[in-house]
């Protein structure tokens, strides 16, 4: 029994569940054929919600991250392997003193999932359009709808050559050692990022893929270990294999661009990528 179990009230004048708050993990998979299938959770019938269907979850410890107890009250109530899922990002519900905090994160493959504890009587992978299909937990059914369209991740697409040319690092004397400065800095935002302009992903804090595009002579940095950030060196113009990397994302994935260049602002928007300058992305770093 963790410290955060037991009730806590809210602003609003309701009771919840979670001294701390509480969080869940609305995992989810597509298949090859574009179909998104949901990982539920069916609650025992001698608990709150008894035989109703939700996202797996539950009451957060004290000082703990919202993504880690979510993942952690997952792993305690079924056999999902979370340590297969990569988080997007999270949406919180705010009730004034209270917090319910939704993790949002994506599998390559639909294991099989059993329950794991009394609080769950059966897991299922469910397709999204039958989610509404079965009786569900009366938090989850209002927020299922928020949830719905927030199946998707952010690719943020660094312009390499532009943001170092922001940074007063001296770039001009050695290229790729600024590059390469700039790849090691955007690790950072592995730890999430807050702000992402214009509703482009609707979440309060996104764990975003980072693609840092390097050309001429900072194509080498490509070649060098660089966990957490995925480098792409442009054969020719930098700017030509940015639009090829915005172009035609699927359902999965939102892209923003960084970069101050009008030009590629222009391509990459009509590519269907949202843009921002560097100050949006220094800020962060």
């Amino acid at each position: 029994m963790g410290d955060g179990d037991g009730w806590a009230g809210c602003d609003l004048g309701h009771t919840h569940w979670g001294r701390f708050g509480a969080a869940g993990l609305l995992a989810y998979h597509r298949d090859p054929d574009g179909q998104a299938w949901i990982l539920l959770q069916q609650r025992a019938w001698w608990g709150i919600g008894g035989g109703t269907w939700g996202m797996f979850g539950g009451a957060l410890h004290s000082h703990e991250d919202p993504v880690a107890g979510a993942l952690r009250e997952t792993t305690e109530e079924c056999t999902l392997d979370t340590g297969l899922v990569t988080v997007h990002g999270t949406s919180v519900e705010d009730h004034g003193g209270w917090t319910f905090t939704s993790v949002l994160g994506s599998l390559a493959e639909r294991p099989q999932v059993r329950a794991a504890s009394r609080e769950t009587r059966r897991a299922e992978w469910v397709r999204a359009e039958e989610v509404t299909d079965r009786k569900l937990f009366a938090p989850f059914a209002r927020s299922w709808p928020r949830l719905r369209d927030a199946m998707k991740g952010l690719v943020l697409v660094v312009d390499a050559a532009n943001v170092v040319g922001a940074r007063a690092d001296g770039w001009w004397k050695d290229r790729a050692g600024a590059n390469a400065r700039l790849r090691d800095d955007l690790k950072a935002l592995g730890a999430g990022v807050a702000g992402v302009p214009g509703g482009l992903v609707p979440f309060d804090r996104c764990f975003p893929e980072v693609v840092l595009v390097v050309e001429g002579a900072a194509r080498g940095v490509a070649d060098e270990p660089a966990n957490g950030v995925r480098v792409v060196a442009a054969p020719g113009s930098g700017d030509d294999r940015i639009v090829d990397l915005v172009s035609g994302a699927g359902p999965d994935a939102a892209h923003l661009v960084v970069t101050a260049d009008r030009e590629l602002r222009a391509r990459c928007e009509a590519a269907g990528a949202a843009v921002v300058g560097p100050r949006w992305l220094l800020d962060r770093l």
